[in-house]
């Protein structure tokens, strides 16, 4: 059976999730989403993939994505559904945390009424789970 472009979209973030983060794979979908990149066997330290990753994260994606001596091109995906739930695990994650309603709505780049109604829906699944909120 034949995947779907999203599956295909999917399986690439998932693929560059799994090797170099999930930071890593939604910073890629963002800058580079829908464009044709070039993945080099092995990054110079000024290569945009560094930039954009670091150094750690741009040599497992290398690592990852290179067939022998040679590099890759990849189309990397636009990540909207990818996006999506990265988006709400890292929302979560914030709120577990304890920051404030303003400081994750500018770290994970979302309008202040989206983290309180994430906020809202998390209080109630643990209350539903008999788990008492902090």
């Amino acid at each position: 059976m034949m995947n779907s472009s999203s599956d295909f979209s999917r399986d690439i973030l998932g693929e560059i999730e799994e090797v170099a983060g999930l930071n890593a794979a939604l910073k890629l979908a963002r800058l580079h989403g829908g464009t044709s990149v070039s993945i080099p066997h092995k990054c110079p330290d000024d290569h945009w993939l560094v930039d954009a990753v670091g150094r750690e994260a741009a040599d497992a994606i290398c690592d990852h994505f290179a067939v022998g001596n040679t590099g890759a091109r990849i189309i990397m995906p636009m990540g909207v559904e990818f996006s999506r739930h990265a988006k709400r695990m890292e929302i979560i994650k914030l709120i577990q945390q304890g920051h404030s309603a303003d400081q994750i709505a500018k770290a994970a780049g979302v309008h202040v009424r989206t983290v309180y109604r994430h906020r809202a829906n998390f209080k109630r699944r643990l209350k539903r789970l008999g788990i008492k909120a902090a």
